[in-house]
This record gives structure tokens, C-alpha cells and sequence, in this order.
């Protein structure tokens, strides 16, 4: 059978050029980058190699990234290295459950979270994160891109909002890096978390951009690894992949491949609407990343038309990877006022590098039809469906 995979928001697969580079760290170039003999040494070269390409990236020094195990952890660290009890912080009711988990456990901690909302369109109002300033904040934590939706908030505003008031700009860039051009200084941010397997590297590996200066309370003790911000000896084999596919990233945008996926993701939504009655997508008319969309598909459950796909051989998700199997809706596309059974019947489709248009055709070859079966089997479908 043949298996197209459009969950890349998900996880993306590891680019063999990514790989090629990897491969050595496991076995022949072996040695604990803290050591001072050669074969350590060898390793901490190839090390900050990546950490260099990484720094390009986001267009900041290579002092300033901090490798860590993940997104999750570099927004824990990010959260956690800042705020004490008694301190306010200000996030989106939009944010991945890394920061919003880390934020309820603040406030089971001591500290005051004030949530912003969205407009039905999935962006924060940097005014209203403008009015949610308080004497006592300390930090505002708000995504660049939404992992379910691909949604760009209005980050450069909001670190505006940020430095004038003298508190500290988070953003969860997951979702972003790779996919648009990040410039901490433009965002003016001082933390700003990647993950490597949403970008063609590894799992268990990602960085927190830490601008120079910042006191950053760690959360693992032990040695002085990555300057004393995170102890443990360094994932090099990780690393080192990450820190090529941030290569692979930054040469991209050169090329024109964004504009190119932009392209592919827009026939797959344009067809799909096109064809489909009681369907739309969400996130409509607001500043997207290229490779996202998210689309609603009325009278059917969302999970049903997944594992029906998944049948056929097309990968797709409901959302976040990490809530799969939960029984409420997205709270993302509810924060966002969509109904009830919208957000039940959403699907998102997000491509990766490894995407060609024949998959968007195969994958159009299967959606509509899929989705007009289990209507006709759907107890609530309506003979005559008025498109909504």
C-alpha cells in the first residue's frame, strides 16, 4: 500500500542528509565533549559547530543556545528559570500544553497567570496582552506559531509590548523555526524554544534561545554543561542533527522552498473546500506557516475520518500529538469560538520537506470521497447540506 504522511506538525521524518551527518557520533567519534583529551575534544568541536549553525538560525550568538531534550523542556526552562511565587505572568489560551501545564503549575506554585484570548481567527491582540500588565510581571509566554491551526501570532508587537514594560518575552517557536525566518532581536524576545523533530533532526533533542545577560535559575543540577544553564552531558549524536538540519532550514529560505510548500498546502485546502460542502478551514485570513492547514469537515468526527484515511494510507491528526485519544475538543479551535462539533470535526494536514505534489494528489484522491462515506453513514448528515 502505498503511505503518504501529512502529520509532520506531529513529527517530521529524520532528512538523510541529517542522518549522514549523525551517524558518525554513535560509534567512531564517541568521546564526552567535556573531556580535554582527543576524543573529546573532537566531539565538543563538532558540538559547537552545531551549536553555530543552530545560532544562525535564529540569528543570535551561539553563546545564547542552550541545548536541551526537547520543546517541552526548553519551555520548561524557559518558564521555571524565571518566575518565583508572587510574580505575574501572561500567556494565550491558545498555548501548546508545555506551556500551559507549566503555567498551572505556577500557579499551583504562587504566581498569578493571566490568559489572553484569541480572535475567531487564532490571534492574540497584543492590546490585550497590553492591558493585562501588571507591577508584579515578570514574563509573558506567548507562541510564535500554533501547532494545530499554523497560525503566526503577532510576536514582533508583543515583544514591543515587553520591552516597553521591562519584563521578560518567552515564545515557543516549535512550530515556527524552519518554516519562517526567525530573528530574536527583530521578535525582541529574550527565550525563544525549538524542537528538533519538528524540523527534520532527531527526537529528544531541541535548544532555548537565552539572550546574553539573562539570570536563568536551571532546573537540572549537576556539572557546568551549557554553561552551567542545563547539566548532563550533551545528546551530541542529537545535536549534531539538529544543528545540520538547521543548516538545511537556513539554506531554504534562500531557495524558495517555503513559498513552494505554501504552495502545495494551498491546492490541498483550495481542492478540499472546493469539492466538500460543510467545510472550512480555521485559521482562515490569519498570517500562516507554510505547511499547515486546518479544516473542519461538518456531520462527521474528526477521530473516524483519521483512522479512515490512515486505512487508505494517508496520515493525518485531529491536532496535537500529545493530546491524541482525548475526549474534549481541541482547546485551541474552542478558544477560537468554534462550536463544539467543529472542533470534533476538524482535521489538520501539515507537509514537510519530504512532500511531493504527487502526495497532495494522492491525498486529494482520497479525502473527499472518504469524508462523503461517513456521512452517509453519519445518523446526523442531512440529505441537502447547504455548504456553511
Amino acid at each position: 500500500m502505498r503511505r503518504v504522511y501529512l502529520d509532520n506538525n506531529a513529527t517530521t521524518p529524520v532528512l538523510p542528509e541529517v542522518l549522514e551527518a549523525m551517524q558518525p557520533y554513535f560509534a567512531e567519534h564517541f568521546g564526552n565533549p567535556s573531556s580535554i583529551h582527543h576524543h573529546g575534544q573532537g566531539t565538543r568541536a563538532a558540538l559547537e559547530r552545531a551549536r553555530e549553525s543552530v545560532a544562525k538560525l535564529l540569528a543570535c550568538r551561539a553563546s545564547e543556545v542552550v541545548f536541551t531534550s526537547g520543546g517541552t523542556e526548553a519551555d520548561n526552562l524557559a518558564i521555571f528559570g524565571l518566575a518565583r511565587p508572587g510574580d505575574h505572568i501572561i500567556s494565550s489560551t491558545i498555548e501548546h500544553h508545555a506551556v500551559l501545564n507549566s503555567c498551572k503549575r505556577l500557579e499551583a506554585l504562587g504566581c498569578e497567570v493571566s490568559y489572553v484570548p484569541v480572535d475567531s481567527r487564532g490571534l492574540v491582540d497584543p492590546d490585550d496582552v497590553r492591558r493585562a500588565l501588571r507591577p508584579n510581571t515578570k514574563l509573558i509566554t506567548i507562541m510564535m506559531a500554533n501547532n494545530e491551526t499554523g497560525v503566526l501570532q503577532p510576536v514582533e508587537e508583543i515583544g514591543r509590548v515587553a520591552t516597553e514594560a521591562d519584563v521578560y518575552f518567552h515564545t515557543d517557536a516549535v512550530q515556527a523555526a524552519g518554516k519562517v525566518e526567525v530573528d530574536v532581536k527583530r521578535l525582541g524576545c529574550g527565550l525563544l524554544s525549538i524542537s528538533g523533530h519538528k524540523m527534520h533532526a532527531p527526537q529528544g533533542v531541541g535548544a532555548l534561545y537565552v539572550r546574553k545577560g539573562t539570570q536563568l535559575e536551571p532546573m537540572l543540577y549537576g556539572g557546568s554543561h551549557e554553561r552551567s544553564r542545563r547539566a548532563g552531558t550533551e545528546n551530541v549524536p542529537g545535536i549534531i542533527g539538529l544543528g545540520k538540519a538547521a543548516e538545511i532550514a537556513h539554506q531554504a529560505f534562500a531557495r524558495g522552498d517555503l513559498a513552494r510548500m505554501a504552495a502545495l498546502r494551498d491546492r490541498i485546502e483550495r481542492v478540499i473546500l472546493g469539492e466538500v460542502e460543510a467545510s472550512g478551514a480555521n485559521g482562515a485570513g490569519a498570517p500562516r506557516v507554510p505547511n499547515t492547514t486546518n479544516i473542519y469537515f461538518d456531520y462527521i468526527e474528526g477521530e473516524a475520518l483519521v483512522i479512515a484515511l490512515d486505512l487508505k494510507g494517508l496520515a493525518v491528526s485531529t491536532g496535537a500529538a500529545c493530546s491524541s485519544g482525548a475526549t474534549e475538543p481541541s482547546h485551541v479551535l474552542t478558544a477560537m469560538g468554534l462550536p463544539t462539533e467543529h472542533a470534533r470535526a476538524s482535521l489538520r494536514f501539515s507537509l514537510g520537506k519530504q512532500n511531493t505534489a504527487e502526495d497532495m494528489e494522492f491525498a486529494l484522491s482520497l479525502v473527499p470521497a472518504t469524508v462523503a462515506r461517513l456521512r452517509e453513514l453519519s445518523p446526523v448528515y442531512p440529505k441537502v447540506v447547504m455548504r456553511s
